[in-house]
């Protein structure tokens, strides 16, 4: 494979495991969020919030369109943590496999910068890293959205034909294949899909499949 790729990965349950400790976080905070700023209760809260993820791809989305919310606001206080630290699960032989791909890599996260910043800054993996793009750099157009993809590549003047996108998101790589990258998936499951190149129970197992990219 050549130097000249550019590697995007998504963050959440990518590059680390958030469904144990740091999804069910956000989850509640989005749900107390939504019932003191709609006035409704927290089944009614927890219906909203999984509406609009589902419509929308993301809850902030839909909080935006119909309620006029102030994304920096939501963002802000849904992803406070009393301690990250000891809420992220995370593989340190990542590091060391992260450096051994070819080309420039690049974290492509639908999270807020503060917190994706932390997360990175935790694990170490800043050091793997160039660039981050978090939500607000995509003008709070998240993916799937083909808005959001494009916004990365026009900052970062990139082709698409020489990207290759990691993600535990098949909506999210639909898009990515669609704009003429390559893709791979990142999960346990059994679950395939015309859109994905490659699929891999970790990024650990990515730097032996470089040939396929």
């Amino acid at each position: 494979m050549r130097a000249g790729r550019t590697w995007l990965f998504d963050l959440d349950n990518t590059l680390h495991n958030a469904t144990p400790h740091i999804f069910p976080h956000i989850n509640r905070s989005m749900r107390t969020y939504i019932e003191r700023h709609l006035g409704v209760d927290a089944q009614q809260a927890n219906r909203i919030r999984l509406d609009y993820w589902t419509r929308y791809g993301a809850t902030l989305l839909g909080m935006m369109r119909h309620h006029g919310t102030d994304p920096r606001h939501f963002l802000h206080e849904t992803h406070q943590f009393p301690d990250l630290q000891r809420m992220i699960v995370f593989e340190k032989p990542l590091l060391h496999a992260l450096r051994r791909l070819p080309g420039r890599r690049i974290v492509f996260s639908n999270a807020p910068r503060h917190y994706a910043e932390a997360v990175l800054r935790i694990t170490g993996l800043e050091r793997c890293f160039d660039a981050l793009y978090a939500v607000e750099n995509l003008n709070y157009r998240p993916k799937p959205q083909p808005a959001g993809f494009r916004a990365l590549l026009q900052a970062e003047n990139l082709d698409p034909r020489r990207c290759i996108m990691v993600e535990d998101s098949v909506s999210n790589l639909v898009t990515a294949k669609k704009l003429g990258m390559r893709t791979v998936l990142v999960s346990a499951g059994s679950r395939r899909s015309p859109c994905v190149d490659v699929k891999i129970r970790s990024v650990l197992d990515l730097p032996r499949h470089c040939g396929r990219l």
